[in-house]
C-alpha cells in the first residue's frame, strides 16, 4: 500500500527571549482545510532520524506535526548517539525550567498560527526527556491532549503540576525500565488521578526504557505497535473526534 505522501522542512521559530529555535516540520499532502497538530518532544539525543521519522509517521496519519530543537540555545542540530548516553545527559543539564517553557509556548504559538492548523487541537507528545517536557507542556499550554513516554522526572520534579494539565493525558511506561522505577510511576498516575484529570496510564511488561526508538538496542516491536496504535487512537478521540 502506498503510504500518505508528506511535505518535510527545517524551519526557524522565533523565541519570546530573543532566540530562534530550530525544528523540523512535517505536513500532510496537498489536501485542504485545517488540521490538528502535533508538537513531538525530543528525547536527549536531540532531533534525530528517529524523532524525524516519527514526525513523519504523524504527518501520514493527518496531523502537521513539529519537533523543536530544545538544546538549540547550546547545541544547536544536536544529533547524540544512543551508544555515549552520557553526552547527552550532559546536555539535559544545560536546560533551564524558564528556557524549556518558553520554547514550548513558542512552538505551540507558532503551530497555532498556521494557516493550515486548527489552534484548538494541538497535543504534545514525547520521549524519555520529551515524555517529562511533554507533562510540562500539557500543565503549561491549552493543550487538547498530551502523551508521555517513560518520562523520566515527572515523579521527582513535576507532581505538581498533575493539578494544572489542561488535556487529557496518556503515559506509557516500561515495565522493565531501571531508569524509573515503579514506585515512581505510580506516584505519576496517582498524582493525575487524584486531581481529577482525563488519563490514560499504560504499562507494557517485559521491556525496556526506549522501548518504542526503532535504533535503540532496547526496541520492542510488538509493544512499539501496540504503543502506536493506543497513541493514534487517544489522539483521534481528543483531537479529531473533538
Amino acid at each position: 500500500m502506498t503510504e500518505p505522501e508528506i511535505r518535510t522542512s527545517s524551519v526557524t521559530v522565533p523565541v519570546a527571549d530573543g532566540t530562534t529555535m530550530g525544528g523540523y516540520l512535517a505536513t500532510p499532502g496537498a489536501a485542504p482545510g485545517r488540521r490538528a497538530a502535533i508538537l513531538v518532544i525530543q528525547e536527549i539525543f536531540g532531533v534525530n532520524a528517529h524523532i524525524r521519522d516519527v514526525t513523519d509517521r504523524f504527518a501520514r496519519a493527518g496531523y502537521v506535526a513539529l519537533a523543536p530543537e530544545i538544546f538549540h540555545r547550546f547545541a544547536p542540530g544536536y544529533e547524540g548517539s544512543y551508544e555515549d548516553i552520557p553526552a547527552s545527559i550532559a546536555l539535559t543539564a544545560k536546560l533551564t525550567t524558564e528556557g524549556v517553557r518558553v520554547d514550548l509556548t513558542a512552538a505551540h504559538a507558532w503551530l497555532a498560527a498556521r494557516d493550515d492548523v486548527r489552534p484548538d487541537h494541538i497535543a504534545a507528545i514525547g520521549y524519555c526527556m520529551g515524555g517529562r517536557l511533554a507533562f510540562v507542556a500539557n500543565a503549561t499550554l491549552p493543550l487538547g491532549a498530551a502523551v508521555s513516554y517513560y518520562g523520566g522526572g515527572i515523579a521527582t520534579n513535576n507532581l505538581d503540576l498533575a493539578g494544572a494539565l489542561h488535556g487529557p493525558q496518556l503515559l506509557v511506561w516500561a515495565g522493565n525500565d531501571p531508569w524509573i522505577p515503579p514506585a515512581d510511576r505510580d506516584r505519576v498516575h496517582a498524582a493525575v488521578r487524584d486531581a481529577g484529570k482525563r488519563y490514560v496510564n499504560v504499562e507494557f511488561s517485559g521491556v525496556n526504557h526506549g522501548f518504542f526508538c526503532d535504533a535503540r538496542s532496547d526496541y520492542d516491536a510488538g509493544a512499539s505497535r501496540q504503543a502506536w496504535a493506543l497513541t493514534l487512537a487517544f489522539l483521534d478521540h481528543w483531537l479529531r473526534a473533538a
